[in-house]
């Protein structure tokens, strides 16, 4: 079966509610292919050694969380960048990103996905004026550091850098994921005992232990494989495509 391309990404920009964000790079079609679509690869991060997996794999739509096209970053189609392009648009595959919109959605987004690789129970929101986005939870019972740090190591094959706040068991969490480590006041706001996010800066030393929060840096690549992979199966479920999600290793 097939989709035409703009009928997809209208469908997409509603169901992730694009309209609602003000993000950092344009959501939705950030390079035009081919409008009729049977095959969607989804990764994490539209780098050049996955867009040559697309080529390989004969995708007509490649869809990632990290795309182009970032506030700041040179204009130029030039360098690494023109590269990249320049290979979507002599093999006519379209790129599309969601970023902001992915992290938040309810079901398919990367914190709600997080959340269930962990086992968490989902409480509330993260959100306030200073800090949007993020989710907060529990665990099913108490666990030390060490046994939460296993955990992790576990479910998303990789193991945390623990900054330690406290010495207390830990079972309320606050979680954002990707490169969200300034939501540790948000989490000390909230008196939780830990909080989740994917990287880390030495500040957040500091921060973790005059804050009496733990803080858990899991990786950004790691707690954000989950949302784009779902939403590449629920386009699958949705529209009779075939799909497939290429995770790209990555340490960060």
């Amino acid at each position: 079966m097939s989709v035409n391309r703009d009928q997809l990404i209208r469908l997409l920009d509603e169901l992730l509610k694009v309209v609602d964000f003000k993000d950092y790079a344009p959501n939705g079609l950030q390079v035009e292919g081919r409008s009729e679509i049977t095959r969607v690869m989804t990764g994490v991060t539209a780098s050049q050694a996955l867009v040559d997996r697309a080529v390989e794999w004969g995708a007509d739509l490649l869809l990632v969380h990290h795309g182009y096209f970032w506030k700041g970053e040179p204009l130029p189609l030039t360098g690494m960048k023109g590269r990249r392009v320049k290979t979507l648009m002599q093999n006519d595959i379209n790129l599309v990103a969601y970023h902001l919109p992915l992290d938040a959605h309810p079901q398919l987004g990367n914190n709600q996905k997080l959340a269930e690789v962990l086992g968490l129970e989902v409480t509330g929101v993260m959100d306030s004026p200073s800090w949007p986005l993020g989710l907060t939870g529990r665990l099913p019972e108490p666990l030390s550091a060490q046994a939460l740090s296993e955990l992790v190591t576990e479910k998303l094959k990789r193991p945390p850098l623990h900054l330690a706040g406290h010495e207390k068991p830990i079972q309320t969490l606050a979680w954002c994921t990707g490169s969200a480590e300034g939501g540790i006041y948000r989490a000390a706001e909230l008196g939780v005992d830990a909080y989740i996010s994917g990287e880390v800066s030495e500040k957040t030393l500091h921060e973790a232990r005059e804050l009496g929060v733990d803080y858990f840096a899991c990786g950004h690549h790691a707690t954000e494989r989950y949302g784009v992979k779902a939403l590449g199966e629920w386009i699958a479920e949705q529209e009779g495509v075939e799909q497939v999600f290429v995770d790209l290793d990555n340490p960060v």
